[in-house]
């Protein structure tokens, strides 16, 4: 994901590691025979120093969190929340304004993952926890209620995502007299109509030209809703869906058995077409970067979109060209499959092609300064650095302290203006000069706030 271009992908749907502590394996006769991945966590085992250096640096208040849970919870489950959320940063980073991230998931961590998803998307773009109830054998307990759900945790990038979860609700043919509640126009079409409430004048004169803008006798505006025909003519409505989905069946039941690969942690291919319906346009680009089996690139191929997916597995390119010939071109060989589908497979990160910049255009610094090649310090190593060049003084108010807890390390000229994540761009802060930096941004304002205010310390 750090190898693609910022703002490149309409839609996620991904079906990451559950945390539920043990290893899953494929089914050895099936076609994803030797598929496998570990489900456990161990801090000191599985956590990189760059995860939490990106973290605390991008997200601290989120780094803070993580060390709760470990305490409350577990180091495992610290551990699991680092792994995802570098990889939800990236996500983040990836979709477009309009874009929006379906994660599935179940009680097991769904809400650590809520907590990691509402730092990096924002509590306020928080938009469904649908429930996928399913059915299946399961071992009855005589202690517990039986756990026969998944969690699927959506957010948007921002306000103006796409959504059309009218696509997805189930049609409901009306008869005559349920039709004589609506109007009708003289080309047959059955619609209601709503106020105009806070539709632009861009919208309006784009309504209007699709016949859907309705005036009254007081030369008010309406927009007009049509009722949605089937392939057979028969007029009726959809009622929006709930989010709670009991129709979908899981790979277990007899009906669906046909779908399964062997892959340990299968999904339904309906399940996902949903999530890529509700969310999507034809053409539109989807993501599953946790690609497992390949369910959520055939979703997207048989709906007309473009997919990209990855996957730790190395035979992950050939279930999925397994299951394209299944799906689309059982009759077809390898080469003209390929040749057909234009399937781009690489090993290698790819080049990204917008300068590796990670803001928007109008957003972006005049000035870039590109950080010295060579392995990242990690934030253990750039403190013991400046503790070694300045020894325990604060660089802002030059005050001499005992012990180095007193002192913080921080960037000069912040990331999001250009800063550079290097040691040539940190310095180390007391408490009340980090807090007074945020309000003036550089050391050199900082120096210049604290002389105003009779702050700096004598030498």
């Amino acid at each position: 994901m750090r190898a693609m271009n910022s703002g490149s992908i309409d839609l996620i749907a991904t079906d990451p590691p559950f945390k539920k502590g043990r290893d899953f394996h494929a089914t050895p006769d099936s076609l994803a025979s030797g598929a496998k991945f570990q489900d456990r966590w161990a801090w000191e085992k599985d956590v990189h120093g760059t995860w939490i250096d990106q973290i605390t640096d991008d997200y601290p208040k989120l780094m803070v969190t993580i060390h709760s849970v470990r305490s409350s919870h577990s180091d495992g489950m610290g551990a699991f929340m680092c792994f995802m959320a570098v990889r939800l940063l990236e996500m983040h980073r990836l979709l477009k304004p309009t874009g929006s991230i379906y994660l599935h998931c179940d009680p097991t961590a769904s809400h650590y993952l809520k907590l990691v998803m509402d730092a990096i998307f924002g509590y306020k773009n928080f938009l469904n926890e649908i429930i996928w109830q399913y059915d299946g054998p399961q071992r009855p307990s005589k202690r517990r209620f039986g756990s026969k759900h998944d969690i699927i945790l959506r957010y948007s990038k921002t306000k103006d995502y796409f959504s059309d979860p009218l696509s997805i609700a189930p049609f409901c043919q009306l008869d005559s007299d349920e039709l004589q509640e609506y109007k009708k126009l003289p080309n047959g079409k059955y619609y209601y109509t709503t106020p105009k409430g806070d539709y632009t004048d861009e919208s309006i004169e784009r309504l209007d030209a699709e016949n859907r803008i309705e005036r009254t006798k007081n030369n008010k505006i309406r927009v007009r809703h049509f009722l949605p025909v089937d392939n057979d003519g028969n007029v009726g409505r959809r009622k929006q869906l709930p989010d709670v989905w009991t129709d979908i069946i899981s790979l277990g039941h007899a009906g669906r058995r046909n779908e399964k690969y062997g892959y340990p942690t299968q999904k339904p291919l309906t399940l996902y077409e949903r999530m890529i319906k509700a969310s999507s346009k034809l053409g539109d680009i989807v993501l599953d970067p946790f690609a497992g089996c390949a369910t959520t690139l055939i979703a997207a191929e048989r709906l007309n979109r473009q997919w990209v997916g990855i996957d730790i597995w190395d035979n992950a390119i050939q279930l999925v060209q397994d299951r394209l010939s299944r799906e689309f071109m059982a009759t077809e060989s390898a080469n003209e499959r390929l040749a057909l589908y234009d399937l781009n497979y690489r090993n290698d990160f790819p080049e990204r092609t917008d300068d590796g910049e990670t803001s928007a255009p109008f957003l972006r610094v005049k000035q870039r300064v590109r950080e010295p090649q060579g392995e990242r310090w990690t934030r253990d190593q750039m403190y013991k650095y400046l503790l070694d060049q300045n020894g325990l003084r604060c660089q802002g108010c030059d005050r001499v302290f005992d012990d180095s807890r007193y002192l913080e390390l921080d960037h000069n000229t912040p990331r999001s203006d250009g800063g550079i994540n290097h040691i040539s761009n940190r310095i180390l802060l007391c408490g009340p000069c980090n807090k007074l930096k945020s309000n003036t941004y550089t050391l050199s304002g900082l120096r210049k706030e604290n002389k105003k205010r009779g702050h700096m310390a004598k030498p």
